[in-house]
């Protein structure tokens, strides 16, 4: 955990308007350019809801160092460009379509959290422990581009899948691995971010071989 490394995931809150453009937010950065951003991942939203429950999740864990600030954990600490309040993983669906300021934007995929995450806080276990509690965030590629201001409400103005919350995208893809016929189904789903479509197929390729 203490070799050098290179990340944008430092984020920091920003007051008045920003621009929106179909790579992301002007004057944010993008370290790792393979695995991070494009037009799939211009954006990464995390529920505002998720930190409380992370502060007492944290409270109860034994093994977590006296120096973790638990107090900070709060928006932007996984590293999203937009925190977001009322939305959650639960009530958000792959191809939602949202107004947010002047720009319009659709959810891609959900988030793949890595190992930076756990880097990040120095916590090795919060990768795998945001995969197993679904608390993951999601991402949205732009529509339309825009300017954006920490006061203004994301309204939905779309819903094309309202059976693919990214609750149930996250379950396919990291446990209900045997589940060909919905796999079959992302494989297909325009909507869907390419590198997750192409991991469908991957898998449903093996599976009839």
């Amino acid at each position: 955990m203490d070799k050098p490394w290179q990340t944008g995931f430092f984020k920091q809150p920003v007051a008045g308007s920003v621009q929106l453009h179909r790579l992301g937010f002007e004057g944010d950065g993008v370290a790792d350019l393979v695995h991070h951003g494009g037009v799939d991942k211009a954006v990464l939203c995390y529920s505002a809801q998720h930190y409380p429950i992370w502060r007492n999740e944290f409270q109860q864990m034994d093994a977590l160092a006296e120096s973790f600030p638990i107090e900070s954990f709060g928006p932007g600490a996984f590293g999203e460009n937009l925190t977001v309040s009322g939305l959650a993983e639960e009530t958000v669906c792959l191809g939602d379509v949202y107004e947010v300021g002047t720009a319009r934007i659709e959810v891609s995929q959900p988030r793949q959290p890595c190992w930076k995450l756990g880097r990040r806080w120095r916590l090795k276990q919060l990768t795998a422990l945001a995969v197993s509690t679904g608390r993951m965030g999601w991402y949205v590629r732009i529509l339309e581009e825009g300017v954006v201001s920490a006061d203004q409400d994301m309204v939905l103005v779309d819903r094309t899948l309202p059976e693919w919350p990214i609750t149930r995208l996250n379950e396919l893809f990291y446990h209900d691995r045997s589940n060909l016929e919905d796999a079959q189904t992302m494989a297909q789903c325009k909507v869907l971010a390419e590198a997750w479509r192409g991991e469908f197929r991957k898998r449903v390729e093996k599976g009839a071989g």
